[in-house]
């Protein structure tokens, strides 16, 4: 199997291509290598690549950022998705997508499935339901995974913040209404093989086992770190003033994934020892 994988330096990037390039032949291609807003780049990359499948690791996912650049925004997280999948059709060639948790509202009480509507409260979410569409209409041969609260070895995240954040002070004040399912990149990466080993294509939400709040995640990486005497304070969402609304409950349901595949992910408590001891 032949893969192009976009976006290989990435915080996903790195860990899929780490996962897949032992097994198959895999090119990775960066922002400085192609512009997949180029509609023209994209189609050259991939006639020149001859992939069996194309995944598309790369996006613009800094959320308040998106809410200052939506042309930037909507040109990477949507347009390119349009680009790729456009150079893709009619060649067989499998397309890998990412999508997240921000394409619903936060309204529910209930864990969304692949098929709860799609509610969108800021530019990011917007952004990639955009991008979402756009693969659906132009692809009958993909693969859309939507995952949320990742963390990973390369790039910034959410425990790497929360960590340099602890060497300098002694008390976090931390959102504790916002709930979701932290997802280390790794976990993600070896469900991508999976899905590409068996041949599954079609929507799928994949993040690690179970959920809690931004809050309850600090405390539980502090305690995983070893890390004393730091005080984690919870506050609500409105006391930061942030450009970019979040939603306040986005647990994806997995059942189709362990449905189909006969497979389940790590509680993301393990998955988080998991992360730290590496």
């Amino acid at each position: 199997m032949k893969i192009l994988l976009l976006g290989h330096r990435g915080m996903l990037g790195s860990d899929i291509l780490y996962q897949l390039g032992r097994k198959y032949e895999v090119t990775g291609l960066d922002m400085d290598e192609i512009d997949i807003s180029s509609p023209e780049q994209c189609r050259k990359a991939i006639d020149e690549n001859t992939p069996n499948v194309v995944i598309n690791a790369a996006a613009y996912t800094n959320v308040d950022g998106c809410e200052k650049e939506r042309d930037l925004c909507f040109a990477v997280n949507a347009e390119a998705v349009k680009n790729i999948a456009e150079s893709c059709r009619g060649k067989n060639i499998r397309l890998v997508h990412f999508s997240t948790d921000y394409v619903f509202d936060g309204k529910g009480k209930e864990p969304y499935t692949e098929d709860s509507p799609c509610h969108p409260v800021n530019v990011y979410g917007a952004s990639k339901l955009a991008g979402e569409l756009y693969l659906q209409e132009l692809s009958n041969n993909y693969i859309l995974i939507r995952t949320a609260w990742l963390y990973g070895k390369n790039g910034k995240n959410f425990v790497r913040t929360i960590l340099e954040a602890a060497r300098t002070k002694n008390k976090l004040e931390v959102v504790d209404d916002q709930i979701g399912s932290p997802t280390y990149t790794k976990d993600i990466a070896a469900a991508v093989d999976l899905l590409l080993e068996r041949n599954i294509t079609g929507i799928f939400h994949i993040t690690n086992r179970g959920s809690c709040s931004w809050f309850q995640f600090t405390e539980k990486i502090l305690q995983e770190a070893g890390i004393a005497g730091v005080k984690v304070l919870p506050i609500k969402s409105d006391q930061l003033s942030r450009p970019a609304k979040r939603p306040h409950f986005s647990v994806l349901s997995m059942q189709k994934f362990i449905r189909v595949t006969g497979k389940t992910m790590q509680p993301w408590q393990l998955a988080l020892q998991d992360y730290l001891q590496k």
